[in-house]
């Protein structure tokens, strides 16, 4: 059956104070969202990704809220683009999508929405990280091509349902996500998507990480059903 086209999201600009700098990202918001994603970039990666985007719009059709956001300022990227040693420190990373997680229940259009995380390559680790410092704040994490492993002890404090979706061509990814699933507590599933590599540039791989992205994060960001249930 195919899923019924929602109205475009509205786009808004936004900055998040990171001491005296801020972080700069893009708000979709869909009407009357039931959650709210957070993308963790993958190394090297902006909220430009092309298919961080692709992902996002998907998102969107299904009623969840989007934040794309640069996880490093621009004078840090600067520096990064020279050295390339930011992008790696994921514990630093972690804190970041701990700050965003923070600024967004502060606010009043996304205080109530629950709140999911999708990490891709580097911010797979970050994730996860960040899902076990704030248990009580995400509800999902989803992880594409992730590095989950990079999140080191933090993966066995994690309480958050994760999705670890890897291409089934991507041998030693899909092997380092299988290490860090044993290292797991928390509901945890994962899903090789055919045909695929890295970076699911494959005709159709992607639209394959979108549905099974969509379909995890829309059954787990339902605020309604839990207010039924209380």
């Amino acid at each position: 059956m195919t899923r019924q086209k929602k109205a475009e999201a509205t786009r808004t600009p936004v900055q998040v104070p990171i001491g005296t700098q801020s972080l700069q990202g893009d708000l979709g918001m869909p009407a009357d969202p039931h959650g709210i994603v957070l993308f963790a970039h993958g190394s090297g990666s902006s909220r430009h990704s092309p298919r961080n985007q692709y992902v996002a719009r998907e998102l969107e059709g299904r009623g969840l809220a989007t934040l794309l956001i640069d996880l490093l300022t621009p004078r840090e990227e600067s520096v990064d683009d020279i050295t390339a040693e930011l992008r790696f420190d994921i514990p630093m990373l972690a804190g970041r999508l701990v700050t965003i997680v923070d600024w967004l229940k502060r606010r009043g259009d996304t205080a109530s929405l629950p709140i999911g995380l999708f990490g891709a390559s580097t911010g797979g680790g970050a994730a996860l990280m960040a899902a076990a410092d704030r248990p009580d704040e995400v509800a999902a994490v989803v992880s594409r091509g992730g590095r989950p492993d990079l999140a080191g002890p933090a993966l066995a404090k994690v309480k958050t349902p994760t999705l670890l979706i890897v291409g089934a061509l991507d041998g030693p990814v899909i092997q380092m996500n299988r290490d860090a699933m044993r290292q797991m507590r928390a509901e945890v599933s994962l899903e090789l998507v055919p045909g695929a590599t890295h970076l699911f540039a494959e005709p159709g791989t992607l639209e394959q990480v979108a549905e099974l992205a969509g379909a995890w994060l829309a059954s787990h960001l339902q605020p309604a059903l839990s207010t039924r249930r209380g």
